[in-house]
């Protein structure tokens, strides 16, 4: 019994850890990232006039990527002000997008456009989907994440205009230094 707790462990330790050596990471900066990514959240959560639910947080290497929707510059404000008062940030990129509330209706149509754009993205061969975020507001849609390199920010924003229905996109990607 404790020979399969200890081979379910190591196969759950090796799972995560090849990811992590795979984009020339260490485990620590893993670790380092989720901390930061954590604590930014945290502060999100706790700064007025910052819809927390509606910024999206990655770190990659100590550098924080904010992107979402938010209604103001306010708010896209605050939230900067919140991830640089992170510890260890070694930089933010605030990328997120202002735009007016929207309708019910147009959430529903949103939904829908976001799946579409989603699976334009699987099935580009030159684009890690699994590493991009899609948003959609009024058709207005948003890929954020960090890309390997240019050519894949080119394809993934050209995939997503490509994409029926979608009005324009807004680029909240940020190449991996």
């Amino acid at each position: 019994m404790k020979f399969k707790i200890l081979g379910v462990l190591a196969a759950t330790l090796v799972a995560f850890a090849g990811p992590a050596f795979a984009e020339s990471k260490t485990a620590g900066e893993h670790v380092d990232d989720g901390a930061i990514t954590a604590d930014v959240k945290a502060r999100l959560l706790d700064a007025k006039g910052v819809p927390s639910g509606d910024v999206n947080v990655e770190t990659y290497k100590g550098i924080v990527l904010l992107s979402g929707f938010v209604t103001d510059q306010a708010a896209k404000a605050g939230a900067e002000a919140a991830a640089k008062g992170a510890g260890n940030v070694v930089k933010v990129h605030n990328a997120i997008t202002v735009h007016p509330k929207t309708s019910f209706g147009s959430k529903i149509d949103d939904t829908a456009l976001v799946g579409k754009v989603k699976a334009a993205l699987i099935d580009e061969k030159h684009v890690d989907a699994g590493s991009i975020n899609v948003e959609a507001r009024d058709s207005i849609v948003q890929l954020g994440g960090f890309v390997s390199g240019k050519a894949e920010k080119d394809k993934a924003l050209a995939t997503a205009k490509g994409v029926k229905g979608v009005k324009s996109v807004a680029d909240a990607l940020y190449i991996k230094p």
